[in-house]
């Protein structure tokens, strides 16, 4: 599906998703922790510390820290892996299903909004040449 958006209207839509997902009692994630998660949701498994630290171009520390907050609020969690229990796979969570749902209700929510006022936009676009 192509959705054709300028940048500014693709900004408010981003701007009108995260201001309703930090008002809604959920986890108010990084973007790291969003990407990682996003990641884990939407791409094939299985997932690991290593695999989703190529896949984002980030270190294996960082990967570490954002699952840790992840699995705090029961997003995702950790399994050792039945063929190599070296291996840690990182697995998905109905809790973490349904903040993923809930937030694609809210981003669809922003896109409705956004273009039903076109004009926001276009006072953005010019306001940002003032040099403030």
């Amino acid at each position: 599906m192509a959705v054709d958006l300028k940048a500014m209207e693709a900004l408010d839509l981003w701007r009108g998703a995260i201001s309703e997902g930090v008002r809604r009692d959920a986890p108010d994630l990084s973007a790291r922790q969003m990407a990682l998660l996003l990641t884990v949701y939407l791409l094939p498994q299985p997932h690991t510390v290593r695999g989703l630290a190529q896949r984002l171009n980030i270190s294996k520390p960082a990967v570490t820290r954002a699952l840790d907050r992840l699995a705090d609020h029961g997003l995702v969690r950790r399994k050792a892996d039945d063929n190599d229990r070296r291996s840690i796979t990182v697995q998905r969570t109905m809790k973490g299903s349904v903040f993923l749902r809930e937030f694609g209700d809210i981003i669809v929510q922003a896109g409705r909004e956004a273009t039903a006022d076109p004009e926001a936009h276009t006072e953005m676009a010019e306001d940002s040449g003032d040099g403030d």
